[in-house]
């Protein structure tokens, strides 16, 4: 019994040290900007509960947004949403495809593609970064969303790599019935490993929407437009224009604004990606 009480208590502490600075910042958003640089400072000590709620200071912030007011904020917001759609479902796409034909395709050089796939997880983004922005120039897509959302659906080796140890669980005996009813390869990888691949994908989902939603570092390259600006762009703009101490509260809603679709994402997926890490989605 003492057990369980010293478990649950370290759970709250953890817990509670992982949703502390959440809670912070919504209470430093929620504050005048007197109050917000005080607490910034440290001179009026650690703001927990804003004495006076300013919830204008959300509908201030999106105002604030980009060149015009409001829709600013409405088109880095559209834009994040349809660049992280589309590269969340090319994601789950090719790497359940590919990672179908590694474990159960049987071809001459599957091993070694299958090690240099694995190598390529080594190479840190710095090392493409260049020449991918060359290919893309001389492809006409800077400015757009292609270069974000065309190389997700190449796959991606960790997630290939989950569903390759996932897939290859699978009894042999159920792609056999359904080779014996006329399924090909792509009805079978379609109509029975994506269903029985539900926890990979989840995990999968979730990991390429917040690396998605949060990625700053590739719009900020091939995206040269305020038009065609993502959030995180958006925010980096905000920063730079009210970067002050007085407008450190309008930063924070703002911020606070860009997190609610991760949060929310993960607590709508959240039984099935704790399901399939219980079920050890990469043990081989």
């Amino acid at each position: 019994m003492k057990r369980h009480a010293l478990q649950y208590l370290l759970l709250i502490l953890g817990a509670a040290a992982f949703a502390f600075p959440l809670w912070w910042m919504c209470a430093v958003s929620l504050e005048t900007p007197q109050r917000a640089e005080a607490a910034i400072t440290g001179s009026s000590g650690i703001v927990l509960f804003p004495t006076d709620p300013q919830w204008s200071n959300y509908a201030h912030a999106m105002q604030e947004t980009g060149s015009t007011p409001w829709w600013g904020f409405i088109d880095a917001l559209s834009n994040s949403i349809v660049v992280t759609v589309l590269v969340v479902a090319g994601t789950v796409l090719s790497s359940s495809l590919v990672g179908y034909a590694f474990a159960r395709l049987r071809f001459r050089g599957s091993r070694s593609l299958f090690l240099v796939m694995l190598a390529t997880m080594m190479l840190p983004g710095q090392v493409t970064m260049i020449p991918l922005f060359l290919l893309f120039r001389e492809f006409g897509w800077i400015d757009s969303i292609l270069p974000l959302v065309v190389p997700a659906y190449f796959g991606n080796a960790f997630f290939i790599f989950m569903y390759r140890q996932f897939i290859a669980q699978i009894p042999e005996s159920l792609v056999e019935a359904a080779r014996v009813d006329g399924l090909g390869y792509l009805a079978i990888w379609w109509r029975i490993m994506l269903p029985l691949c539900r926890p990979v994908s989840a995990i999968c989902a979730v990991f390429t929407f917040i690396g998605t939603w949060n990625d700053f570092l590739a719009p900020l390259i091939y995206l040269h437009s305020d038009a065609s600006a993502t959030l995180a762009v958006a925010l980096n703009s905000f920063k730079n224009q009210y970067g002050g101490l007085e407008d450190v509260h309008l930063l924070m809603a703002l911020s606070l604004l860009t997190m609610i679709p991760c949060i929310l994402i993960f607590i709508a997926a959240q039984k099935t990606f704790v399901e399939g890490l219980a079920r050890g989605a990469v043990k081989g």
